[in-house]
């Protein structure tokens, strides 16, 4: 690996994302496809947490994605409630082909809301959209509940990697451009800001302006 400096390190991101499910949606699956392009057709549930890193470059900037493959099993969630703690991505999953999984989602949306530190970019994903003799849950219902709960949507099959890397794509970039967006508004107040001794600035344009404690950069939130 080559050596950076500690300035240069800050231009690396490095986000947490986690695959949240019933047990055989195809998280692992979805994971294996994206990161190795690999595909498992008799793979066993997943025992406890699993994660990969996989590298994206985004608008010239290297992003780091590391990927959480939870355990979708009941018995398993005491377990991966801890993992849920500083994501900033997830990836809602259920089987087009199985109802029930797709009956799960709102249950598997409010542990993601009550265990993560802060909003979540989440794309909701109907997986197995190869298995369409089977299909139990239409394209358009997925799409009204992503609507009704502020999601993205997608359907992908791990099979034939319809969607798999757009959709893990879909999130990173999302990420990426809230956390963008903050860096530029952090800028432009650096801009506008007249330092005296580096602890307090005073807004230009209003002499009457009080002095006001300098904001921490923004962005930690989503990098470490």
């Amino acid at each position: 690996m080559a050596f950076v400096s500690e300035e240069e390190k800050t231009e690396d991101y490095l986000f947490k994302i986690v695959l949240v499910g019933d047990s055989a949606v195809g998280k692992s699956n979805l994971l294996a496809r994206f990161a190795r392009n690999e595909f498992y057709p008799n793979s066993k549930s997943t025992i406890g947490v699993e994660f990969q890193t996989q590298k994206l470059d985004i608008n010239g900037k290297e992003v780091k994605a590391q990927i959480w493959d939870t355990a979708g099993q009941e018995r398993f969630r005491a377990v991966t409630s801890a993992y849920y703690r500083g994501a900033v991505g997830a990836l809602l999953v259920y089987d087009i082909s199985r109802r029930q999984t797709f009956d799960s989602i709102g249950r598997w949306l409010n542990e993601l809301q009550t265990h993560s530190d802060m909003n979540v970019v989440t794309i909701l994903v109907g997986n197995k959209s190869d298995l369409r003799d089977a299909r139990e849950v239409s394209t358009a219902e997925g799409k009204a509940l992503a609507e009704a709960q502020g999601l993205f949507f997608m359907e992908t099959s791990a099979l034939d990697s319809s969607n798999v890397a757009a959709a893990f794509q879909t999130v990173v970039k999302e990420i990426y451009n809230i956390l963008s967006r903050k860096v530029m508004m952090s800028h432009e107040l650096k801009k506008q800001d007249a330092p005296l001794d580096g602890k307090t600035v005073v807004l230009q344009g209003d002499e009457n302006q009080e002095p006001a404690t300098e904001a921490p950069k923004s962005g930690g939130c989503c990098s470490s």
